[in-house]
Formats: structure tokens, C-alpha cells, sequence
């Protein structure tokens, strides 16, 4: 079950005396052919598909990550179908709390000739979408804004005492990082960043 709603303050699960941890996962691999060769109006397409599948029908999660789940309070995802997915197998039919703010940072193709798999697509269009080529779609700094308002959705939860458990996406995870090391949350896992990794965050001692 998902939901946009957020979670009802007067269902605490834990003291807000104790601070719960913060999980945040790739989601898994998505039902999409990673392996043909595109051009870039070929790459507009394959991203959009891309955004509209759920997984492969051979995903399974991790061991580990299913345990650091049933470990959870509060679950949330992009809502995107892929992270959806990811959570739902995660979530074991509890509550999953969706919000747009964690979808995956913009990939326009830069205007390069000639067909490449989507894999050297994304890479050429991540680069060129650092440099600034956003063409009319989300810029660097509004990500990076965006990656506040994410972490400050996940922290408000963490910080109550609730164990919480993100489900998104690879780049826009990693420009979470920052904004957590900031403030004062450590990695104490850190399992990369392919399908199904994730990052343990706790909240670093004062002193």
C-alpha cells in the first residue's frame, strides 16, 4: 500500500529522546533493455520507458536490506514505479510513504551524433547536465535544493526516533550525502552504489 500523506505525529513508534537511523537505497533493477543501441531522440524514448517500469521479474533484495527494513518505522520512496517496486518488496505489505522530492535528478542528452547504449547515454548526459545543460528541465542548483528539502524530510523523522528507509535513486542518493555529513550524520555502512545498495546513516555524538 502507498501513500502521499505524512506520517501522523501521534503514531510515534519510538522516544523522541533516542535518535532512529536513516537507510537510503538504490532501488533494483528495472524491467528495461539496457543493452540496445540509441540515438539521442532513441535515449529521450528509453528514458521515458525507463521511468515507467518496475522491476525485473528476477529481482530479490538482499538479505541484509530486507532486515534493515523490518528494522524501519517509516518507509518512503520516489514515486517513481521502480522505487515503488523496490519498496514494496522491502515493506512486506506495510506502509510506503511516496513523495516526488526524492525522484532521480534530470538526464537530457547533450547533442551528440550517433547511437550509443543507454548506459554511455547517461553517462555523457549526467556530465553535460553538471555543466549546465539543462535545456528547460531541473538545473544542478535546484537539485541541490531539492536534496535539502529531501534530507530535511527524512531527518524530521529521524530525529523524533523513527528508523527510516528510502527507496530512490543512485545520483540524486549521492547528493543527499553531503547535505547529511553536514549535518552531522556518519555513514556507519556504506555498500556502493549498484541496484539494491544502500548507505546507514546515524547521528554523529555532540562533543
Amino acid at each position: 500500500m502507498t501513500t502521499t500523506m505524512a506520517p501522523d505525529e501521534t503514531s510515534d513508534r519510538r522516544s523522541a529522546a533516542k535518535i532512529g537511523t536513516i537507510v537510503i537505497t538504490r532501488h533494483g533493477q528495472p524491467h528495461a533493455d539496457s543493452k540496445v543501441r540509441v540515438d539521442r531522440d532513441g535515449y529521450r524514448e528509453w528514458w521515458r520507458n525507463y521511468d515507467l517500469a518496475r522491476l525485473h521479474p528476477d529481482e530479490k533484495p538482499p538479505a541484509d536490506l530486507l532486515r534493515l527494513a523490518q528494522a524501519s518505522d517509516i518507509i518512503f520512496a520516489s514515486t517513481l514505479p521502480r522505487a515503488i517496486h523496490t519498496a514494496e518488496m522491502l515493506a512486506d505489505g506495510r506502509e510506503i510513504l511516496t513523495d516526488p522530492v526524492f525522484v532521480e535528478a534530470p538526464l537530457p542528452p547533450p547533442g551528440i551524433i550517433g547511437k550509443r547504449s543507454p548506459r554511455h547515454w547517461g553517462v555523457w548526459s549526467r556530465a553535460s547536465w553538471m555543466l549546465g545543460g539543462h535545456e528547460d528541465g531541473e538545473t544542478l542548483a535546484d537539485a541541490e535544493l531539492r536534496a535539502q528539502a529531501a534530507v530535511a524530510t527524512l531527518t524530521a523523522q529521524a530525529l523524533r526516533g523513527q528508523n527510516v528507509l528510502l527507496c530512490a535513486h543512485g545520483w540524486f542518493n549521492r547528493m543527499m550525502r553531503p547535505v547529511l555529513r553536514r549535518q552531522g550524520w556518519r555513514e556507519v555502512e556504506d555498500k556502493g552504489d549498484k541496484y539494491w545498495s544502500y548507505r546507514r546513516y546515524e547521528k554523529a555524538p555532540k562533543g
